[in-house]
C-alpha cells in the first residue's frame, strides 16, 4: 500500500469517526440547573413563566405543592433538514471509504461503493431517532414569602434556559449568574 493510500484511508476513517461523534452529540442530554432571581413578586414571575412555556408548546404535567415544584414536559422534534443533510454526508463519506477500499483491493470491483447505500440512510435514521425525545422543564420556587422578591431553581435543557433568559429577562427582571452564556471551553 502506498503512502498516499495510507493517508487517504486514515483521513476517511477520521471523517467517519467525526460523523459518529456528531451523531452522538446531537442526542446528548444537555439538562442544566440554574438559579434565577427577580425583584418581582413570585406569583407574577410564575404566571409569566407558565404563560411563556405554554406558548412554546410545553404542557404542565405535574408538580408538588409541598416542595413548590412545577413540572412541564415537551416533545423535541428532529430536524428533517439536518437528518437529510447528515444522510448525504454519511452517504458521501461511505462512498469515499468505498473508493479507498477499491484502490487498496482492486479485485473487489465496484462493490465497495455500495457502502454509500448503507452509510447514508443509516446516519440520517440514527440522528432522526436519537434526537427526537421528551424533555422536562422543572421549576422550583425557593422564595418563602409571597411579597418579597423571587428566587427559583430551574432544571431544563440549556438552550431552553438561554431562550428564557433572553426573552423574559427584561420583562420579568430575571437575573442569573450568567453561566448559561459562558462556553465550557
Amino acid at each position: 500500500m502506498t503512502y498516499s493510500l495510507n493517508s487517504t484511508l486514515l483521513l476517511t476513517i477520521l471523517l467517519a469517526i467525526g460523523l459518529f461523534f456528531f451523531l452522538r452529540a446531537s442526542s446528548k442530554d444537555r439538562t442544566t440547573i440554574v438559579e434565577i432571581s427577580s425583584s418581582q413578586q413570585p406569583l407574577k414571575v410564575l404566571n409569566g413563566l407558565c404563560e411563556w412555556l405554554n406558548l412554546r408548546g410545553w404542557k404542565q404535567t405535574g408538580g408538588d405543592f409541598e416542595q413548590r415544584i412545577l413540572i412541564f414536559k415537551g416533545q423535541v422534534v428532529s430536524s428533517k433538514f439536518l437528518a437529510i443533510f447528515l444522510g448525504f454526508l454519511g452517504g458521501f463519506g461511505s462512498c469515499a471509504l468505498g473508493l479507498v477500499i477499491i484502490q487498496i483491493y482492486p479485485k473487489l470491483g465496484w462493490w465497495p461503493i455500495l457502502l454509500g447505500l448503507i452509510g447514508g440512510p443509516l446516519s440520517g435514521m440514527i440522528y432522526f431517532k436519537k434526537s427526537a425525545r421528551e424533555e422536562k422543564f422543572e421549576l422550583r420556587l425557593i422564595s418563602e414569602n409571597e411579597n418579597d422578591s423571587t428566587f427559583m431553581r430551574l432544571r431544563a435543557h440549556r438552550d431552553e434556559l438561554i431562550s428564557l433568559e433572553n426573552e423574559l429577562g427584561e420583562k420579568l427582571q430575571l437575573k442569573s449568574d450568567g453561566s448559561l452564556f459562558k462556553t465550557p471551553i
